[in-house]
């Protein structure tokens, strides 16, 4: 939940959609928390997708090859299988995340005056509702190129990254790192996918958030890139970059723990992390 309120400061502040004198002071503390529910009770799911079809996906490359399933993946294998596992996530992550957008982008107060602006969504299924019912189906889907083109490389990168790490941190004689080793390679490689995936999640939001406080500004997504990079120039892209990387190694950090604590218990072997109450 600390992690979540870097995510709203981050959209507002960095993305350009805020433009306060100082947005900090125009966030109560309940802000921070904008939008979160819906994102939450389905993070299990998307969690569940993405290393779902990332052990499936290592699977079938081995089975392919026509060699056992539990014999080591190459570089190779890990980098396509986290990007598989990129692109069929946002299917299950799309309308979530612009639900989530939409409403830590809406600074309107509900406790304001009476001649004060109203806020347009009064929560997350009246924002999903009303995406539905204004744009259709289609616009749960909004920025979902973008989204793709973040998701797909920053997760063949977390993956590749981990593999990497671990391996450098794994002790001479034995298979595996130890916790100190899985939490920094998780770290790391959370570290590396969110610089990969910024630039896209910039085009993203805004494509998003296109046309909910006027006209729409932005024809299609090259129309959203070259126009961003013509105004504010290549930087903007990484604007964003040192409060995402704040947030991305605590929360790689206990991905890939949690990770390897359940697949200790699923498929226990001399290849699995030792688990910590079981360390001598």
């Amino acid at each position: 939940m600390a992690v979540y309120c870097c995510d709203i400061f981050e959209r507002r502040v960095l993305k350009g959609f805020v433009l306060e004198k100082n947005p900090l002071m125009a966030l109560k503390v309940y802000g921070f928390f904008k939008g979160m529910s819906l994102p939450i009770s389905t993070i299990s799911v998307t969690s569940a997708v993405v290393f779902g079809t990332y052990r499936n996906c290592l699977q079938c490359l081995n089975q392919a090859r026509g060699v056992d399933c539990t014999a080591p993946n190459s570089k190779l294998d890990i980098f396509l299988s986290g990007m598989v596992a990129g692109v069929v996530q946002t299917s299950v992550l799309a309308p979530g995340d612009i639900v989530k957008v939409r409403l830590q982008c809406q600074t309107e107060s509900r406790r304001g005056g009476p001649n004060m602006p109203k806020p347009k969504y009064h929560g997350p299924i009246h924002c999903l509702l009303s995406i539905i019912r204004e744009e259709g189906f289609r616009g749960l889907y909004r920025g979902i190129l973008p989204l793709i083109l973040r998701d797909a490389p920053s997760f063949a990168t977390y993956f590749w990254t981990y593999s990497v790490c671990c391996e450098l941190l794994t002790h001479s004689g034995k298979k595996s790192p130890d916790w100190s080793g899985v939490m920094l390679a998780g770290g790391t490689a959370g570290i590396a996918g969110w610089t990969v995936a910024t630039p896209m999640d910039v085009i993203k939001s805004r494509l998003q958030m296109d046309g909910i406080r006027g006209p729409r500004q932005y024809r299609s997504f090259i129309h959203c890139l070259t126009d961003t990079v013509r105004v504010e120039g290549v930087g903007v892209f990484y604007r964003s970059l040192g409060i995402s990387v704040l947030r991305a190694f605590p929360v790689g950090v206990a991905v890939f723990v949690t990770y390897e604590v359940v697949s200790g218990f699923l498929r226990p072997g001399p290849g699995s992390i030792e688990l910590p109450w079981r360390l001598k």
